[in-house]
Order: structure tokens, then sequence, then C-alpha cells
């Protein structure tokens, strides 16, 4: 019997094994197939290849403009593909994951199928293996949700993407958030004709309006057609030259031709099968429920990462599981827990433009009652934006006027995934917007826009001195923010 068996080798259930073995448990992992879960094998991994073809792609748009010559590249969607599979196989051998956790003494069993609990303590594989332990963390992670319409069967979640060889010439994607976002931005910069459809009023509905917006002009601007507001999907059948989409808007069906459908609207967790029910472990509208010690609802017996639907990330993931595996190993002693605490947890899309949030959002931070002072900077005025002619977008921050400190921040615009990492590292630390606003960034940089947002958020919250002269013209700027930009300034 092991002190601690986890289940499912991705992310989570990587550091789960690993730390709880560093906390001198004896521990197996269970996975039914490979290591690396969703986010490797065909998630976040082979979507930002995608994305770096497409970008790979954009940038040949540029060329003239900078004296270069020559055909822009054409999109062999086969070999995109088999790319795509050439590089998820390098990263997993350049993890070398089962090596690692063999070196440091968990054992581990792949490839044995589905488990299934057979009693409280004890898992057995649809290979016929039999596994006991004191303690389990469930790390099982989620799958890409299907809508339960007349002709599903027809359409392809993200997962699907791999295995085509062919750009669709007409593509429907069903659902905005970041993966529909994603996958309609990366599929028109390759050729294809893309629809956009949501039931939501506005694509990526849980991120700042001013996202949201730039987003849905940034995709119109680029040929991708944007349907929000949708009752449903109605049905997807077969015609003579693909398919057809019907959906239902404003009480009346509407009709798509098209050569495939991607669905990306949700990720439940990979609960069923495994016997939870039989156990005790009670599950949610299709996630376990954990409490903040990330235990089920049979204490021995912990769940992390997308299969509890707290956080849905790979970041947030690897913490869940380090908090699990600390609570398994360390309550069997002496029944101390480390209760989660969500961290401040940036994220975004590779679209293009890029988008990166972290944080509050305007509207929520208004909704909660705080009283902030919001700080707007737009690319235009950035040195390094001009001169690689990447002028689209920009950096809000939103900032307590009581404390001082930043509650939110959000960019889009070229390396905004990179940027808004400075902004969760500033809030993660508690700085000070003003202590921001003087940090000596590099020049030129994207990230630069970071302390030209700070430094309007310190001139209205008053705390920059100015000369007479200057104390009604707005935000001031130093150095090569000394440029004006009606436009884009923020009122607080």
């Amino acid at each position: 019997m092991y002190d601690v068996i986890v289940i499912g080798g991705g992310p989570a259930g990587v550091t789960a094994a690993l730390r709880a073995r560093e906390l001198g448990a004896t521990v197996a992992l269970v996975e039914r197939g490979r290591l690396g879960g969703t986010c490797t094998n065909d998630g976040c991994v082979p979507t930002r290849v995608l994305a770096h073809a497409a970008r790979l792609l954009r940038e040949t748009a540029q060329h003239e403009a900078y004296g270069l010559i020559g055909p822009r590249p054409e999109v062999d969607f086969a070999r995109l593909i088999d790319s795509t599979h050439q590089v998820v196989a390098a990263v997993h051998e350049k993890k070398y994951l089962i090596k690692h956790l063999e070196d440091s003494g968990v054992e581990t069993y792949l490839g044995g199928g589905p488990a299934r609990f057979s009693d409280a303590h004890t898992i057995e594989t649809a290979g016929g293996d039999r596994f006991s332990a004191e303690r389990f963390i469930l790390c099982l992670g989620g799958h890409a949700r299907k809508l339960p319409f007349p002709g599903a069967e027809l359409a392809l979640t993200h997962s699907d993407l791999w295995n085509l060889r062919q750009l669709p010439r007409r593509l429907a994607v069903v659902g905005g958030a970041a993966t529909g976002c994603q996958l309609a931005s990366i599929m028109n910069t390759f050729g294809s004709k893309v629809t956009l459809l949501d039931v939501a009023p506005q694509i990526l509905p849980i991120e700042d309006a001013a996202v949201a917006e730039a987003l849905t002009k940034a995709f119109t601007d680029r040929g991708i057609t944007i349907i929000s507001g949708m009752s449903g999907v109605e049905r997807l059948e077969k015609t003579d030259d693909g398919l057809r989409l019907v959906y239902k808007k404003d009480d009346a069906p509407h009709e798509l031709a098209v050569d495939a459908v991607i669905v990306a609207v949700g990720w439940p967790g990979n609960v069923e099968g495994l016997g939870l029910e039989e156990v005790g472990v009670k599950t949610e509208r299709g996630y376990i429920t954990v409490d903040d010690a990330l235990r089920t609802s049979v204490p021995h017996i912990f769940a992390a990462g997308d299969v509890n639907g707290r956080m849905m990330l790979v970041q947030s993931a690897g913490h869940e599981a380090r908090i699990a595996a600390e609570n398994a190993v360390a309550s069997r002693d002496d029944g101390d827990v480390t209760e989660y605490c969500p961290q401040i947890v940036p994220h975004g899309g590779f679209t293009d433009p890029e988008y990166g949030s972290v944080g509050l959002t305007e509207k929520a931070a208004r909704a909660a009652g705080r009283d902030i002072v919001v700080a707007l900077a737009s690319y235009i005025n950035m040195d390094r934006a001009v001169i690689d002619r990447n002028t689209e977008g920009f950096c809000k921050l939103i900032v307590s006027r009581e404390t001082h400190r930043i509650l939110g921040g959000h960019v889009v615009g070229e390396q905004a995934v990179e940027i808004v990492q400075l902004i969760s590292a500033a809030m993660a630390g508690e700085m000070s917007v003003e202590t921001l606003a003087t940090l000596e960034l590099s020049y030129p940089t994207y990230v630069a826009i970071v302390g030209l947002a700070a430094r309007r958020a310190v001139h209205y919250l008053g705390l920059m001195k100015l000369a007479p002269e200057f104390r009604e013209m707005g935000p001031h700027y130093a150095a090569e923010w000394e440029r004006r930009d009606p436009e884009t300034t923020s009122t607080p």
C-alpha cells in the first residue's frame, strides 16, 4: 500500500506526485495514457505552435516596408499539423517527465487505461492492475464539452484539430471565450473564412470590456464575422458541398454554409467512469467538489487542477497540486492543513492582436465599491511599437485610490501575454503604482507601456509634481511619452 496515489499525469498530477515524494511519502502516479496532460498534448503547446506559425505569416506582410522582397509564404496545412506534432514530441523529450519522476522515487504506471475505485482505498485500471493507498490526489484534468444538438457528431473540438489534413475554406467556431477566439484568429490568418458565434452579447465575456471591444474590432477588421447573442445551435447537417449550420438568433433560425465546425464552449472535468459516487466523492456541474484544503467530501481523497473547476489554468494547477500534496502527506501525521488561497494569476490569449489580463476588471472593481483610478496608455506612444509597425493596442491599469496598489491590468497588443507578467508581479509584491511608475525599464521595449500607464495613474492620483503651466494639460509624459494622445487618455 502506498502513502499517496496520484491519478492523472498532467501538470497537476506530476507536481503533486513530486511534492508528496519530497515530503517523504511513498508515491505512485497512475496515468491512463501518456504524461503531459491536455496542455502539452492537445492544448496550450500545440495551440501555441499554430499561433507562432500565424505570427510568422502575418509578419511577412511587412517585408516590403522594410526593404525585403520575395513572395509571401503559402500555408501547407498538413505539414503545419505534422510540425505541431513534432514540437509536442520535442516538449515531451525536453521535459523527460518519466525519468524525472522515477529519479525522484515516484513509481509510475502508464498506459493502463482508465482507473476506477473498487473501494475507498483501492483503484483498478482497465488493464487489470490494482493499487491501494492511504490517500489519493485526483488530477484528472478535463475535456472539451460537446453540445447536444442534432448532427453534433459532425462537429469538431479543438482536440480534433490536430488530425485535420486540410485547411477548412469556411469555418464556424462556436464559442467566443479564450479557446474559440484563439482558434478563430489563427485559422483566419491561415486563410479560412471564419464565423465566430456565441450566446453571450460579446466575445471574451469574462475579460475587461476594453479588451473585448478591442478584440471585436480587430477581428472584424481582419475579416472574421462575429455573431453574438445567438440563442444556440439547432442542428448541423451534411450538404453536397460541406455542412449547413443552423443557429437561432432573435427567435429566428439562420443558416451558415461551412466546411467545418469547431465547438469551444467549456471544459468540464473528467469525472465520469472513476466510480466517485460509489465511494462518496461528490461532484457538481461536472467538477469534483473540494474545500479550501482541496479535500473532497471523502477526507482522504483530494482533487487538484481542472477537475475541481476552480481556476482552470496550467499555472494554477501546479499551485493547487502542491497544496493538495502537502495536505495529503501532512494530514497523515498531525491533521494540520494548508488552505488554498487564490493567487494573482495572469492569463491571456495568442490571438491577433494578443491580449493579457490579471486581477479585477474595471466593471468588477466598481461593482465591488472600490474607489479607483483608471489609466489607459496606447501603443501608438511607444517607440518600439512604431519601430515594429505594431501600434495597435493599449495597457489599462486599475488602481486603488486609497492604497495606490494595482487591482487589475489589461493589455491588448504585441507581446501582451508577456507584458501582463510585470503587472502581475507588481500586484503580487504589493507594489504601489508610484513605485511601478519609477521603474527604469529597458528602451525600446513593449513592456515600457506599463510604465506609461503607471505614470498616468500617478498623475490622476495627484502625486506628480507639475509646474502651473502643465497642471491643466492632462497627463504629463517623460522621455518617449512626452507626446499627448487625447484619444487614448482615460479619466479617473
